[in-house]
């Protein structure tokens, strides 16, 4: 029987070293960190050795390797293409029955099977569309029923007897009355007994065509199980990220901290953390210092956030620009603008609103005072200047 352990790394490895005579367990290599990650090297290495394969990264290969509709369908028919597929397709399946071995694989296999005859026959599989010249050569059947003799198919004429020999894959050369008894030799009779001579490359486009299904069929299984292992490939690219980013020396300090952790049997102990300062991305509290550097032992109260604290300077001031600062001082009815950087406080935040309200009146246009009228004389004066004297009849 198969076994799928969840337990913690600890204890798995005490096990994998002390086994059961009854359990067979999965095997994975180092890149697979036990079922959590792809190994897709082997793959890789093949599909940037294909002849019209684009040479791109690993990562990248990660995130495109199932887009097999971007490659040319006409280069797809190579034995190293279909080779690659093979590999491709074991190894995802092989992992997923390492993972997940209760599964009913043969009702997957079934499933893929039924799915892709489906799409097959509908021409909508992806990357294998239908000829569209398909349509046209079946419309160019000819119905052979109302004709007797080969002479009232050759009133017909030239053009339409090519067209009914191409639509039925048969060869369209020779003269007017050679196309016509070609034509005409298919009447009533089924296209399999024919003589394979008056075929137009019968055999080689039936070669091709079921080459063409076996390689669809082969990118049908890698989109399935793709699909299922969809969370481990997310880890996997995260992983292969975060390893690239790595310098000589943290390489160096985790090969030897892996050495440590084999004969430490208290690996799974919640780290000593006292001060209660924030993980890294390791699961390790930061270095003090660094928590110092940044900060993270202030705390900021924004009172226009509901009160919401923000650890750290730097998120203090990225958040006047989030949604949740914006969304206090829309309730305000104040516009979220560069005069209110670094307001916290409701009525601080009101006031200067005020403020601002009133400056941009003062700087309204006023008729009372400025705008100007001229006396018969050409002194120019304030309407209500001009009123005053005009009420006072000086004018």
């Amino acid at each position: 029987k198969a076994v799928v352990s969840t337990q913690s790394t600890g204890e798995f490895k005490e096990q994998r070293e002390n086994p059961d005579e009854n359990e067979e367990w999965a095997e994975f290599t180092d890149e697979e960190g036990y079922g959590r990650y792809l190994d897709l090297h082997e793959a890789y290495d093949q599909f940037v050795n294909l002849k019209h394969a684009t040479k791109i990264d690993y990562l990248t290969y990660l995130t495109s390797f199932d887009r097999f509709f971007e490659f040319p369908k006409e280069k797809k028919l190579t034995s190293d293409y279909k080779k690659y597929l093979g590999t491709l397709r074991d190894y995802l399946v092989g992992f997923m029955e390492r993972i997940n071995p209760l599964m009913n694989f043969e009702k997957e296999r079934e499933r893929i099977h039924d799915d892709f005859e489906e799409k097959w026959e509908m021409g909508t599989f992806p990357g294998w569309g239908r000829d569209p010249t398909s349509a046209m050569k079946t419309g160019n059947i000819l119905d052979l029923t109302p004709f007797d003799s080969p002479e009232e198919l050759a009133s017909l004429g030239l053009d339409r007897l090519k067209t009914a020999l191409q639509a039925l894959n048969l060869k369209c050369g020779g003269t007017l009355m050679e196309r016509a008894q070609r034509l005409f030799s298919t009447k009533g009779r089924d296209l399999n007994d024919l003589d394979p001579s008056v075929y137009a490359k019968s055999k080689k486009s039936m070669e091709e065509s079921v080459r063409q299904q076996e390689v669809a069929l082969l990118e049908a299984f890698v989109y399935h199980y793709t699909e299922l292992l969809s969370e481990q490939r997310a880890g996997t690219r995260e992983n292969v990220e975060r390893r690239q980013a790595r310098t000589a020396d943290e390489v160096d300090d985790d090969e030897d901290e892996d050495v440590v952790e084999e004969d430490d049997d208290d690996e799974d102990v919640v780290p000593y953390n006292p001060k209660n300062l924030p993980l890294g991305w390791d699961g390790k509290p930061i270095p003090y210092w660094l928590y110092k550097l940044h900060g993270l032992n202030l705390y900021f109260n924004c009172e226009i956030c509901g009160n919401f604290k923000y650890r750290g300077p730097k998120a203090f001031q990225r958040h006047f620009a989030e949604w949740r600062h914006a969304h206090g001082m829309r309730c305000l009815n104040i516009p979220n603008t560069a005069h209110f950087a670094n307001v916290t406080l409701i009525e601080d935040a009101r006031a200067l609103w005020e403020k601002i309200r009133a400056e941009k009146n003062k700087e309204k246009f006023q008729k009372e005072y400025e705008e100007e009228f001229e006396d018969s004389h050409g002194n120019v004066v304030s309407r209500k200047v001009f009123n005053d004297l005009k009420r006072q009849g000086l004018l």
